[in-house]
Formats: C-alpha cells, sequence, structure tokens
C-alpha cells in the first residue's frame, strides 16, 4: 500500500511516429494532424481534464539510420521523422490550457546556451510558470552531422559539456537580473535599474558568455529541470541537478536501483531524497473488460512495426527461430541501449528465446517489459500501485498507441480508478500556479536554496552603470 499520490506526463513527440511505431497505419489514428494545432489544442485540453501534470515532448535532431548515410528505414516508416520543432507547441498551448505543464526536450550538445536560456524564458513567461527543460545530450550520429561534426562527441564529454551548459544558464537566469530590477517607473523614466542587472562574464572550456541575460527574470526563473537517462554518467548528473529524471528501464529491479542511485548522489550534494521525482515510462492498453483489452492489443498488434530497430537492432535480419543470445547487439554507451535490453529479456524469459518470441510481445503491447500492462481500469491501475511500491517511482511518462484515443481511454477509464484509489489527484490545488509547484508544493515556484543553481542568486559580477 503506498501512501503518496503519483505524477503523469503524457509521453508525446511532435512528429508522426514517436514509440507506438506502425501505429500511423491503423485507421483509429490521427498522428498524421501532427502539424495542425487544432489537433494538439484538442489532446492538451484533454490531459488537462485528467489532471496531468505535463505533456512531456521528446525530440532528435537527426534520423536514426539502419548504416551511416541511410535513413531510408525511418523516412519509409515515420519512425520519428517527419518532425517539428517541440517548443514552438509551448506558447499556443498554454493559451489553451490554464493548469497543465510542458517538459520540452532540448539538447545541451549542439546550440549555444545564451540563446537557449533566452528563449527558455520566453515560454515561461508565456505559459505563466508552466515549463520544464528535459536536458539532453544526443545520441544520433546523423544529429551530430547535421551540426557540423564528424562524428558523435565522446559520451562522458557530452554530459561534462552538458555540465557546463546548466552552469552558463544557471548564471543568466538566477544571477544576472536581481529581484526587483524591474521598476517600470514612469514618473522616472526608469524602466530597469541597471545597478540590479549583471554581466556574468563566463569563460569555461566548453562555452564563453557576457550577458546579462536578455530575459527579466520569469515566474519560475529557471524551469523545471528534468534529465532523461540511464548511463552512470547521466545518473551523476540527474543527481546533481535534476528535479524529474525520466528513466526508461525494462526491469523492476533496474528501476529501485537506479532511483537509490540518484536519490544517494542527490543527498551526496546536499540535496533531500524528495528533491527529485523520478518517472519511468508506462505503456497500456485498456478495455472495460479483460477481453475488450486483449482485442485492442490483438488489433493493435496488426499495424505495429516490431522488427525495424527495435532499441537499436534492426530484427528484420535475423530468422525468426534464431536464438536471441546468439545475436551480438551494436555498441552504445547511452546505458539504454541494446545490448542491455536484450540481456534483460533474456533473463526474464525462462528457455531459450527466439526473435519470434520478442516480436510477439513487442506487437502485442508495444514494449516487452513489465511497465507495458494490457487489462481493465482495474488491473492498469492496480499494476500502477505495484510498481510505485515496489521501486518508489514518484509517476510514470504515460506512452500511446492510437492517438486521440489512447490518451482519452486512461483519462476516462484509468484515471478516476487512480483518484479513487487515493493515488492520483482529482482536481488541481489552485494554490500550484506553476510546474514546480505542481510537482513540490505550493509556494515552490523557485528552485530550493539547496539546488545548484541557487549558488548563483548573488552575482559578484558587476551591475551595469
Amino acid at each position: 500500500m503506498i501512501t503518496k499520490q503519483i505524477h503523469l506526463n503524457a509521453f508525446e513527440m511532435n512528429c508522426v511516429g514517436h514509440l507506438a511505431r506502425g501505429m500511423w497505419r491503423h485507421p483509429a489514428d490521427m498522428r498524421y494532424r501532427y502539424t495542425d494545432l487544432d489537433y494538439w489544442n484538442a489532446e492538451a485540453k484533454l490531459l488537462e481534464e485528467g489532471c496531468f501534470d505535463a505533456l512531456f515532448l521528446a525530440d532528435v535532431l537527426g534520423t536514426y539510420e539502419s548504416v551511416p548515410g541511410d535513413s531510408a528505414d525511418a523516412l519509409r516508416l515515420a519512425h520519428q521523422v517527419p518532425a517539428n520543432d517541440p517548443l514552438l507547441l509551448v506558447p499556443a498551448l498554454a493559451q489553451v490550457t490554464s493548469q497543465l505543464g510542458f517538459a520540452v526536450t532540448v539538447s545541451a550538445t549542439y546550440e549555444p546556451p545564451f540563446a537557449h536560456a533566452r528563449r527558455m524564458s520566453t515560454v515561461d513567461h508565456l505559459a505563466k510558470g508552466r515549463v520544464g527543460w528535459n536536458v539532453v545530450t544526443s545520441y544520433l550520429d546523423n544529429a551530430s552531422r547535421n551540426f557540423g561534426l564528424d562524428g558523435q562527441i565522446a559520451h562522458d564529454e557530452r554530459y561534462e559539456r552538458a555540465e557546463e551548459y546548466l552552469q552558463v544558464c544557471y548564471q543568466l537566469w538566477e544571477g544576472s537580473w536581481e529581484d526587483g530590477a524591474v521598476l517600470r517607473d514612469r514618473e522616472r523614466a526608469i524602466f530597469t535599474d541597471p545597478s540590479k542587472v549583471h554581466y556574468i562574464d563566463h569563460a569555461g572550456r566548453y562555452f564563453r558568455v557576457a550577458g546579462p541575460h536578455m530575459s527579466e527574470p520569469s515566474p519560475q526563473r529557471t524551469p523545471v529541470i528534468f534529465v532523461a537517462t540511464g548511463s552512470p554518467r547521466g545518473k551523476l548528473l540527474a543527481g546533481q541537478h535534476a528535479e524529474a529524471v525520466f528513466l526508461a528501464s525494462s526491469s523492476i529491479e533496474k528501476v529501485a536501483g537506479d532511483i537509490a542511485e540518484i536519490r544517494r548522489v542527490a543527498v551526496e550534494h546536499g540535496r533531500a531524497p524528495d528533491d527529485v521525482k523520478i518517472f519511468n515510462h508506462f505503456r497500456f492498453i485498456v478495455g472495460q473488460t479483460r477481453e475488450e483489452a486483449e482485442r485492442k492489443a490483438e488489433d493493435y498488434g496488426r499495424y505495429r512495426d516490431a522488427q525495424n530497430r527495435y532499441y537499436g537492432l534492426d530484427l528484420s535480419r535475423y530468422h525468426p527461430d534464431t536464438l536471441l543470445r546468439d545475436i551480438e547487439p551494436p555498441a552504445d554507451d547511452s546505458g539504454r541501449g541494446p545490448g542491455r535490453f536484450l540481456g534483460q529479456f533474456i533473463e526474464e524469459r525462462a528457455g531459450q528465446p527466439t526473435v519470434r518470441d520478442l516480436l510477439a510481445v513487442i506487437r502485442r503491447n508495444g514494449g516487452v517489459d513489465p511497465f507495458a500492462v494490457v487489462g481493465t481500469p482495474q488491473e492498469i491501475a492496480g499494476k500502477i500501485e505495484e510498481f510505485v511500491a515496489r521501486t518508489d517511482l514518484d509517476g510514470f511518462n504515460v506512452h500511446s498507441n492510437v492517438s486521440p484515443d489512447s490518451y482519452r481511454d486512461f483519462v476516462e477509464l484509468v484515471v478516476p480508478v487512480l483518484q479513487a484509489r487515493g493515488l492520483f489527484r482529482d482536481r488541481y490545488d489552485p494554490a500550484e500556479t506553476t510546474l514546480r509547484e505542481r510537482l513540490f508544493g505550493a509556494g515552490r515556484a523557485l528552485l530550493p536554496a539547496t539546488h545548484p543553481a541557487a549558488a548563483y542568486r548573488r552575482a559578484s559580477a558587476p551591475a551595469i552603470r
């Protein structure tokens, strides 16, 4: 029995095919309307009706390639391409909602931090403090070539760069403008008091930024910091900086271990264990009855693409009777790659599982782990409660299969059961006006003093005269 209420994000991407691969072919799927703002407006309103914490928008900066220079499979199957910029959705969606938050993925590897900091302040202003930044370092080879590199920066160096990137952003958001800098004094013709605005004069290994920040402080100053990770170096960054962490683990034991490690790192850096809210992915197919849920799973399985580039594995290359233990997975340093995925699947299945076995599970529900559930609303809610009890998770990033039907099913069927069990809010708290307050409680619109960004609040750089 758990006592805390969970948090829920809808896990989305501004594209045709996110992680429900092949489901764009389903007759009921409306993802072809991803370029239509009316589509996104309707989804945001639905999520707010269901009291979701946030719409979590993933992103990539390049195509998935079967071999370097070959994006044909990704294009043919709409595997996260075509895809549009996620951040541009936020101001529009903020206008048709008043409570829903927005967590947007932006890479810290390729874009200068000064421009990024201004954009995030802008959208936090326009959304009245309901914005989070999912800090990623990017992992696609094509992305590196799109930004003028011959190949990816080494994994751990990407995280070193992200560490400094965050420091620059913190200086701009927290230290450049003091509270009370904006006067709007018509009588004295002073809009901003220059003595309360500071250059940051950052000169580091990767970045040189003079400042000052171009935007006045937004409602949260620093957007809620999300980190999506699974690697050891990523978990170190998460424990130090993240307010919310998105795991994509496919094992209950692995999730529990990752959570314990991230909270341990947070404590080692002077933070409280509950200063970090931790989410895992959650896939579901729900029906009013078990039979209805199974029929949906069978129906979806006729459309789901299970073979091409699943966790970085091109399963179409192998005979269906190939033993999974005989597959040599491609190298990966992200901590979420094909080697770990295959090892967990083999370990959790009796006997000698084959490619055929793996494909059958993927086609059934889109996932191969316990966080992919088919069942009634009561069964779905029961599994959610079990996962939280066994891992100390704070919430879930909920996937959809068919849009908008999957999220409508979750809001109309699963959310009421969670609410009846006391596991999820039945209304938004009007005192929690920002995304940070939604996660941590009223009165916490700004980062706490224990967060590393707080060190920059009393700027030592000279004021502008």
